[in-house]
């Protein structure tokens, strides 16, 4: 079920999201003072691409005075072009009853992308194929 899932979410949202953090990323890390920022928008990338199946868990150490202060960065660098997106194919997909598991991702996506710093992407029961 995941599989089809994940299938159906790059269709619908998640190849254009995906797209858009791999874009910052690649921006980002061409200067040295983005490089951090830029390896974080891979990661939310490779979570963009496949959501279900994955989730992201904060790190035990995630309370740090450095991850706050990345994310603080990070809100005024990249953070609200994403969270837009995401608000607006989150209610998008809100209003069909079908595309409700595909705004609740994206609702957690926005979520995660207001602070990606102090967290870590890992695979829930049996990955995101299974």
């Amino acid at each position: 079920m995941r599989l089809i899932g994940n299938i159906v979410w790059l269709i619908f949202g998640g190849f254009v999201t995906a797209c858009e953090y791999a874009l910052a990323g690649i921006a980002l890390c061409l200067t040295i003072v983005g490089i951090p920022f830029g390896f974080q928008c891979f990661k939310l990338a490779y979570f963009e691409l496949m959501p279900f199946g994955l989730e992201a868990r904060k790190v035990e150490d995630g309370n740090g005075c450095l991850y706050s202060l990345m994310n603080i960065i990070w809100f005024f660098v990249g953070a609200i072009p994403i969270v837009l997106t995401h608000l607006l194919l989150g209610l998008l997909f809100a209003i069909t009853i079908i595309g409700l598991p595909f705004a609740k991702q994206h609702f957690k996506l926005m979520s995660l992308s207001l602070t990606p710093f102090g967290r870590d992407i890992l695979e829930v029961d049996g990955g995101p194929f299974s």
